[in-house]
Order: C-alpha cells, then structure tokens, then sequence
C-alpha cells in the first residue's frame, strides 16, 4: 500500500515522499490522517542535527496527531475501524502504522478534530505541570510560550496558581499567553525581568516554574526568580548549554528542587497523584477541552498542505518567529 509521508532527508533538508507501508503486525493500528501539528522545537532540532537529537537521516517525525482507524491487527482489543484516535509517535504521513499502545481513542464529539490534533502535545505540558505538585494560591511561571508552554499557562491557571506569568522573548507570544489565562507576561531579555518576576510575587519569587526553553540560560533566569524551596520543572530538552549555573548559589543554597519532566518518564499503565499515564492525561484534556475549561483554536496559526513540507520546514529552520500553531491537513493527500 502507497503512502505519502514526510521525511527529513539531511540537515535542514525536509520533502514530502512516496513510500510503501510496512505489513500490518498483531499488535498495530493502520490509521489514515486528518491533522499533524508540528512541534517546533523538537523538530527542529532533529532537522538540524543539534544536541541531544539522533543526528540519523533520514527521518520521520510527526508525533501529535489524529486520524481514524483503518485497520487493526488480530491481537488487538478495544479498538474498531472507524474509531478515531490520537496517534503518539506516528508520522507526518497519510497512513500510520503504529503499535496500540501508541492510539488513544478521542470519543468526545464535543472536541473537533482540529483541537484533538493538539492533545499529545497538550499533554506533555500537563506533565510538566503535575510534577511540580502546585497548591492553590501558589505563584507560578512558564518560561518559553512555544506550543507546550502556552497549554502549560492554561493548566497551571486550572490548577489554582497565582499569579500565573509567562517569559517569552515573542511579543505576539506574550499577548497569546494573556488572552489564554497568564496574569503577566514579560520579555526574559529585558534588563529588569528578575526584578519585574520578584515584583509581581511581592518580592517571595516564583513557588513553581516550568521551564520549556531547554537553553540553559532561562533556567539561570528561573533560578533567579524562584522563591525559597521553590521547584522547577525542565519540561525543556535540554540542547543549548552555553551559560554557567551557579549551583551553590541558585540551586542548593535556597533549596531548589530542580524535577525532569521529560514525557517519557511516567508510569506507563496506571496513574497516581502528580504522575499520570499519557492515555489518561489525553483523555482528561479531551474533557477538558469539551467543557471549555482550556483553549485549542486561539493556538491555531495555519493549516498546510503537505505537499509544501519543505517550505514549511525551511521557515520552521530560518526564522525565529515560526507560527507555534502550524497544523498539516492530511485529508485531500
């Protein structure tokens, strides 16, 4: 069976290909695609060969999307063809073949397909939220307004935290962040941020902060406005190391709690307090999202065809301001 997916064939190198699907396996799920979204970020970095990526081409990504069942192979239980689902860890492509526990079922006809496309990346900055293990009242920060940042904003506002401010050096991030629940919204370049950070928490610092950036120099700036015992999740990966932490000082001697919120560690078949499994935050954001509790479309920048991958992912490499919202629509492929 053809299929048409996109692959990263080198550094900064991105089309879209003809290739030939694999044999469905007992325990796959052939889906056919409605929507992927990129995440920036990640892929990015992988189509750049930067730090902590596999630097292997070619590659395919696309691990945020939505589509509906084709096919199912002869061990698999619960799902149907015609059944929709969220697809973690499939591709850019019209058809995926995945493993089923890779497919989430997205039964909430309240919930278009357009919004469910962005709950696998929604998710993980849930993750980065839970593990902070926030309190009402508490005073929280998201450092970076990217895709996970601005869905991170969201939830900690749902959680209780006050002030709710997020960092971002893009001011049309930062008016994004205000109109999905962020009480402040500063610019991390600007000389007096610390001071505006300490300001606004009257001057205890920040309880809870998510650091989505990975560039270690917003981690020394959340260092720096954390209160005392204050906790930071590195949502983040990690790739640009090139400005010295003092450990002493920002970390032990105030008593920071610095927590790895990477997606991959959680408990992968049963959930508890502050670490849920992903199938179990997809499904709670599903619902979230179906009684208007958070906000998908304002994040929506633009649906793409496919078939200018590499426009896109040459935009995505070169400029600074890429769109956060940029969604492939796979249905007329």
């Amino acid at each position: 069976m053809k299929n048409k997916q996109i692959f990263f064939t080198g550094v900064h190198q991105a089309e879209l290909m003809e290739c030939e699907l694999p044999e469905l396996k007992a325990d796959d799920v052939l889906t056919r695609t409605e929507y992927t979204v990129i995440s920036g970020g990640t892929e990015r970095a992988c189509l750049l060969g930067m730090n902590n990526t596999s630097q292997s081409f070619p590659m395919s990504l696309g691990y945020c999307g939505v589509g509906y069942v084709e096919k199912i192979g002869r061990r698999v239980t619960g799902l149907s063809a015609g059944d929709r689902v969220l697809v973690y860890h499939g591709n850019h492509a019209k058809y995926n073949i995945t493993h089923f526990s890779n497919v989430t079922k997205a039964e909430n006809t309240g919930v278009s397909s357009l919004e469910a496309a962005f709950v696998i990346i929604a998710s993980m900055g849930l993750g980065g939220v839970r593990k902070l293990e926030l309190e009402i009242g508490e005073s929280a920060m998201v450092m970076g307004q990217g895709l996970l940042g601005v869905f991170a904003t969201q939830f900690l506002r749902a959680s209780g935290a006050n002030p709710v401010i997020a960092a971002d050096l893009n001011p049309e991030r930062r008016s994004l962040a205000l109109r999905l629940g962020a009480d402040y919204a500063f610019n991390p370049a600007d000389k007096e941020f610390v001071n505006e950070v300490r300001a606004v928490t009257k001057g205890r610092g920040v309880n809870a902060t998510v650091e989505v950036t990975g560039v270690s120099a917003a981690l020394s700036q959340a260092l720096d406005c954390a209160s005392w015992m204050g906790r930071i999740s590195l949502l983040g990966c990690t790739r640009v190391s090139d400005h010295p932490i003092d450990f002493y000082t920002q970390v032990h001697k105030p008593g920071i709690k610095l927590i790895g919120a990477h997606n991959f560690v959680r408990p992968k078949y049963e959930s508890y307090p502050h670490h849920w499994t992903h199938h179990d935050d997809c499904r709670a954001i599903l619902d979230l999202l179906e009684r208007k509790r958070i906000e998908v479309m304002p994040v929506v920048s633009r649906i793409v065809h496919p078939e200018t991958a590499k426009e896109i992912y040459d935009q995505l490499c070169d400029d600074e301001d890429f769109p956060i919202g940029t969604v492939f629509d796979w249905r007329s492929v």
